[in-house]
């Protein structure tokens, strides 16, 4: 909830142009009736002047303060109190795929593949707060990492916490990791059902054929965008490892299989992007945003605290001050 200070009827601060009309009426008609005496020196007049007399504009003052609290509250000031409720009228779940294989630290990306899939990806997550989303990693193998939740915070956790490391078995499993990830929605009750699948290689481990993971995506009505991650040509990517377990890196040929990614998303009624670097993967997940939109709908609730009233006491109150001034103390006086 929060709270702004408004004027319902702000075309009455016109009404402020007639203050120095005021001002100048005032002046003109003090000078007209102030009488004048023209001598040739006032060398012999001693001139001393009452102290009430000096205090008289006052009670123009104080009429023109009353005039001003008259028009900022004919203005309507008031504060309003906005609450807001959303309610998603056309839920989207999402399960993001993402190959944890020893080629995601490829350095082509900065810092490298798998570091900038997951800052992208945790934009994409906070981007899409009336969703469901859920994760799932894979290598060689695949498995869960987080059922589809709404709870962002554990979305966000669960996919800090992906690495590299040795308990999958190496190698890149595209078929098994789409068949986690239709496993994982296919049972949704969400009006849409889509699954982001990112690669940088191809299929070359699992048992699961990826043409019948994705036939399956095409019976459970789930929509798959795939991306292939990867410069064209040489990236500086783990080629063994030293005793100690230190990866080390060489130049070594982007491989991805950008035909089945294609067939895949086609079949399934969806996109393939290839990221060749940083920028083209946030424009990456940011068409993807665009595309799969949910619908929210919003409810304001308003609350408006009117402000005029104390401005019309207090003018009230100078106005009855000035008038009393005006039959009591300067009575009598010009």
């Amino acid at each position: 909830m929060f709270a702004n200070f408004t004027f319902e009827n702000p075309e009455f601060f016109w009404l402020f142009l007639l203050l120095p009309l005021a001002i100048g009426w005032y002046i003109w008609k003090r000078n007209k009736q102030t009488p004048e005496l023209k001598i040739s020196s006032t060398k012999g007049f001693k001139v001393k002047t009452g102290i009430l007399a000096k205090l008289r504009p006052v009670l123009f003052v104080l009429r023109l303060l009353c005039l001003a609290l008259i028009i900022t509250a004919m203005a309507r000031p008031r504060t309003v109190d906005v609450s807001t409720q959303s309610s998603s009228t056309q839920g989207i779940d999402i399960v993001m795929a993402i190959d944890v294989s020893a080629s995601m630290l490829a350095r082509d990306l900065q810092p490298n593949r798998l570091d900038a899939t997951k800052a992208v990806a945790e934009e994409f997550i906070q981007d899409r707060p009336g969703d469901r989303i859920g994760l799932v990693v894979y290598a060689g193998e695949s498995f869960t990492k987080t059922p589809i939740t709404s709870d962002k915070a554990i979305v966000l956790e669960a996919l800090e916490d992906i690495e590299y490391n040795n308990v999958l078995e190496n190698g890149t499993a595209i078929g098994s990791g789409l068949a986690t990830a239709v496993n994982r929605i296919k049972d949704s009750d969400a009006e849409s059902k889509v699954i982001i699948l990112l690669t940088d290689g191809v299929n070359n481990a699992g048992f699961i054929d990826p043409n019948t993971a994705s036939e399956l995506a095409v019976e459970f009505g789930i929509k798959v965008y795939t991306i292939g991650v990867g410069s064209n040509g040489m990236a500086l990517s783990p080629i063994g490892a030293t005793s100690s377990g230190r990866l080390q890196f060489g130049n070594v040929q982007v491989e991805i299989d950008e035909a089945l990614l294609k067939e895949i998303a086609a079949a399934t009624g969806g996109k393939y992007f290839r990221a060749t670097n940083n920028e083209k993967l946030e424009e990456i997940y940011a068409e993807i945003d665009s595309l799969e939109k949910t619908e929210i709908e919003e409810f304001r609730y308003y609350n408006y605290d009117e402000k005029y009233r104390p401005l019309v006491l207090l003018a009230g109150g100078l106005l009855l001050f000035e008038i009393l001034l005006r039959l009591t103390i300067f009575r009598g006086f010009i």
